[in-house]
């Protein structure tokens, strides 16, 4: 199964493969869906249990599956000094077994019944799915709640996770090329608060020092009922699905509700740039990020246009102007939330930000410089409307695509659901963005993307005797 960190690459637009770079840093698990559609109402129905457990229950009877996602308000940026990586090994740990699914029950049980399931760690959440037939429901419900009742902590398995995540570490991170760059170091680079800025995997010292105390307080604080949300979309029928929830998930004690800490960055922001000299790397590649606007902002739609205007598709500018014209770059992603969620799968603060592959007769400066000029372009002749029709078409159709699958609806309500409060953006959000004027999205170029509140990372070939670097 692959389990892991929720990077996420192109959500809501195609970019170019990066496929040599897909498994250094995104084939764990891929962020949230960008976006939902507006040519098609996403039915749905809340439900809060007496413990505080919030179920949406999406109905759909086009094909004979069913999806259990659950997801909790817990991630990478809830951890405290000292305890970094432990949202990422609760990952793990909950594939250990229960009190009545013992250890590698959850995998043959969904497995054998014809399923798949996944977990994923987030800046802001972590989540687990189960996607199965439908006549096998309660199978997926009941592991949930089993898992979120009766977690087997105990020292035997938190040291062979312990050990599986460090393991995951060396193959996934530290001997990928890219990684290393982007996991540990862009986010110190354009964070100043702790915790958005230190590893989301965490350190081997933290993961060390975990105890199964720890651990046990960690699962009691946040894998609490009050603390999740629970979708089921697809074939279902509401009415005996809410028994069915009600039964497995609804005598589950609630919790003190967590205390989140403050993820705020200070207002100013000077520019950065940096470099980091990797061993492993082929070709130079370069980071460039751009603090972004709050989240459901006008700007924060706009700016989301901006950057499909840019990376979105064989037409964009990046792809018709840097990949073909100028032959500077080789691969691009660019995503608002870039490299750790999506665009609707992060709480604030977050930025727009881009990974480019390029060209080694080009400098990285002059990559910056390129993909500056680019924006300067729109910050200075504004927005073409056919340009914009163009880029309304391609993503209001990559978002469709996107919803034919129970899990990504699923997915999409629990997100909202759990960082919005409402899940109706599910039906709102494309809306949102596709209305985003010229005149917007002009004035967000020239107030987000300036050089003056840049950051930039160069990643540099270096001799393989090198060690990573910055």
């Amino acid at each position: 199964m692959a389990r892991g960190m929720g990077f996420s690459g192109p959500t809501g637009n195609s970019r170019s493969s990066m496929k040599s770079i897909a498994h250094a840093v995104m084939a764990l698990c891929a962020g949230g869906v960008m976006l939902a559609s507006t040519d098609f109402k996403i039915p749905f129905e809340r439900h809060t249990l007496k413990n505080g457990m919030r179920v949406i229950f999406s109905p759909d009877k086009s094909v004979p599956v069913v999806s259990v996602y659950v997801i909790y308000g817990v991630g990478a940026r809830s951890e405290e000094k000292g305890r970094t990586g432990f949202a990422h090994l609760f990952e793990h740990m909950m594939f250990q077994g229960s009190a009545n699914a013992p250890k590698g029950q959850h995998f043959k049980l969904v497995e054998s019944n014809g399923g798949t399931l996944n977990g994923s760690t987030h800046p802001d959440f972590t989540d687990y799915f189960e996607v199965l037939p439908s006549n096998q429901l309660a199978v997926g419900l009941w592991l949930e709640a089993d898992r979120m009742r009766s977690l087997a902590i105990n020292e035997a398995n938190l040291t062979n996770q312990k050990e599986a995540v460090k393991q995951e570490r060396r193959l996934s991170f530290d001997n990928q090329p890219y990684a290393t760059a982007i996991v540990d170091f862009w986010p110190q680079i354009s964070f100043q608060n702790w915790q958005n800025s230190h590893s989301l995997i965490g350190s081997f010292e933290d993961l060390n020092a975990a105890s199964v105390a720890d651990v046990a307080n960690f699962f009691k604080t946040f894998y609490a009922p009050n603390n999740a949300v629970l979708v089921l979309s697809g074939d279902l029928d509401v009415p005996e699905a809410k028994k069915l929830v009600e039964t497995y998930f609804g005598d589950i004690p609630a919790q003190p509700q967590p205390k989140h800490p403050d993820l705020a960055e200070p207002a100013a922001v000077k520019a950065r740039a940096e470099v980091f000299r990797d061993p492993l790397a082929q070709v130079p590649g370069v980071v460039i990020g751009y603090p972004g606007p709050p989240r459901r902002s006008p700007d924060y739609y706009a700016l989301g246009m901006l950057d499909v205007m840019l990376t979105g598709g064989e037409s964009s500018r990046f792809q018709q102007n840097l990949v073909k014209g100028k032959q500077s770059v080789i691969q691009y992603e660019a995503n608002l939330g870039w490299p750790f969620a999506g665009a609707g799968d992060y709480k604030d603060p977050g930025h727009y930000a881009m990974f480019l592959l390029h060209n080694p007769m080009f400098k990285g400066t002059e990559i910056v410089e390129q993909v500056q000029g680019e924006i300067g372009k729109i910050q200075k002749e504004g927005v073409d409307l056919k340009e914009l029709s163009r880029v309304r078409t391609y993503l209001r159709a990559g978002t469709i695509a996107q919803l034919q699958s129970s899990i990504q609806r699923a997915k999409l309500l629990g997100q909202y659901e759990l960082l919005d409060g409402n899940p109706d953006f599910v039906n709102t959000e494309l809306a949102a963005f596709l209305a985003a004027t010229p005149e917007q999205i002009q004035a967000a170029a020239k107030k987000y993307c300036v050089p003056e509140r840049r950051f930039v990372l160069e990643i540099i070939p270096a001799p393989k005797t090198e060690k990573p670097e910055k």
